[in-house]
């Protein structure tokens, strides 16, 4: 059974694709940059509302993934606020200004977090050598890593992912998204193998998943 994750910026939209079977929520707010640490108040909400794990974005800001000591100490912080909550899983990623990963920030965050897994959220698609960030992320702890392949949507890098899942060698579960939708990814599932993936199952521009949608791409991916 393939597993969904729906990427949700507020609490309807959750409550929503739980509803409509998904398997999983990422939770984030900041949905015109890509994704920014929610809130522990919408945070709270969300876990009380919805019966599936919650995993919650840590990423202080949009733009690049190279972080000042203040933003990585907010990082710290905001993990700390969501182990309290009881989340089931978090998602992050920090790169260097070389777009090589920077080892020792993104460890001390997993090990901040443990026991809840950890995701290297799409930072992954920025680095300069994704096969050399692959085995430095999984000797990190990461236990997912959210990408497109490295290219602009999981289409144009489904030859990427299916790669990736292959070097990968379930030591870390390879979780496509970037333009994943019910009108691809029996494709992207059936040609890469993974197991996981993820869409935020908007299709009317706004910040709703669309319950539609949501179970279309559960059966499509288990088709």
């Amino acid at each position: 059974m393939i597993q969904l994750e729906i990427a949700c910026f507020n609490p309807e939209s959750a409550i929503l694709a739980a509803q409509a079977g998904a398997d999983r929520i990422e939770l984030c707010d900041g949905i015109e940059v890509g994704g920014t640490t929610p809130d522990l108040e919408t945070t709270q909400k969300v876990l009380t509302q919805v019966p599936i794990p919650v995993y919650v974005m840590v990423r202080p800001r949009g733009g690049d993934f190279v972080y000042t000591d203040a933003e990585f100490q907010a990082m710290k912080g905001s993990i700390t606020d969501f182990k309290k909550l009881q989340v089931h899983g978090l998602v992050f990623g920090i790169l260097k200004e070389d777009e090589t990963l920077d080892e020792e920030r993104n460890r001390l965050l997993v090990a901040l977090a443990h026991p809840i897994p950890c995701t290297f959220h799409r930072a992954f698609d920025r680095v300069s050598n994704w096969e050399t960030a692959l085995e430095q992320i999984i000797d990190c702890g990461f236990t997912t890593i959210l990408t497109s392949g490295t290219k602009a949507n999981v289409v144009e890098g489904i030859h990427e992912l299916q790669a990736m899942q292959q070097k990968a060698a379930n030591r870390i579960a390879i979780m496509p998204g970037g333009g994943l939708r019910s009108s691809n990814v029996r494709q992207i599932v059936n040609t890469t193998g993974v197991h996981f993936v993820h869409s935020s199952a908007i299709t009317d521009g706004g910040t709703i998943a669309n319950p539609e949608e949501v179970i279309a791409l559960k059966k499509e991916s288990n088709a």
